[in-house]
């Protein structure tokens, strides 16, 4: 066994490649924890979908801020050049054609920062993903 001198992680392997980071454990710590440059941008998302999601908890899950309601609903995270947006797959097809200028995957949004944030158009995708799951 090897330890990581750092952060004190145990690996099989010596000198693993690994992340020592703490894990940020409320949003307010990740926001915190990102780019000075995208706090604004972060907290207007996160204000956006806690205003949509108002009866969802707000947590980290997959180390993303998360909005949660039995099961997670919607995620969001920063990275260098975009916030990334995670409704789900079955969002992104439904929201397709309101997507169109922005990067997709199977079920991620990309919102580069250099555009102005769709904030009614995040609200819906929160609101859309909250009323499907409460409705399974």
């Amino acid at each position: 066994m090897w330890k990581c001198p750092t952060c004190g992680k145990e690996f099989v392997r010596q000198n693993e490649n690994h992340t020592c980071e703490e894990i940020e454990k409320t949003i307010d710590a990740y926001i915190s924890a990102q780019a000075e440059a995208v706090w604004p941008l972060l907290h207007q998302v996160r204000n956006t979908i806690r205003t949509a999601l108002p009866e969802a908890q707000e947590r980290i899950s997959w180390r993303m801020p998360t909005y949660w309601s039995g099961h997670n609903i919607i995620h969001f995270a920063a990275f260098k050049k975009h916030i990334g947006v995670y409704p789900g797959e079955e969002a992104i097809v439904h929201f397709a054609d309101r997507l169109t200028e922005f990067k997709t995957s199977k079920g991620a949004i990309q919102f580069p920062y250099d555009k102005p944030l769709p904030l009614p158009l995040i609200a819906e995708i929160a609101t859309w993903c909250y009323k499907r799951e409460i409705s399974k």
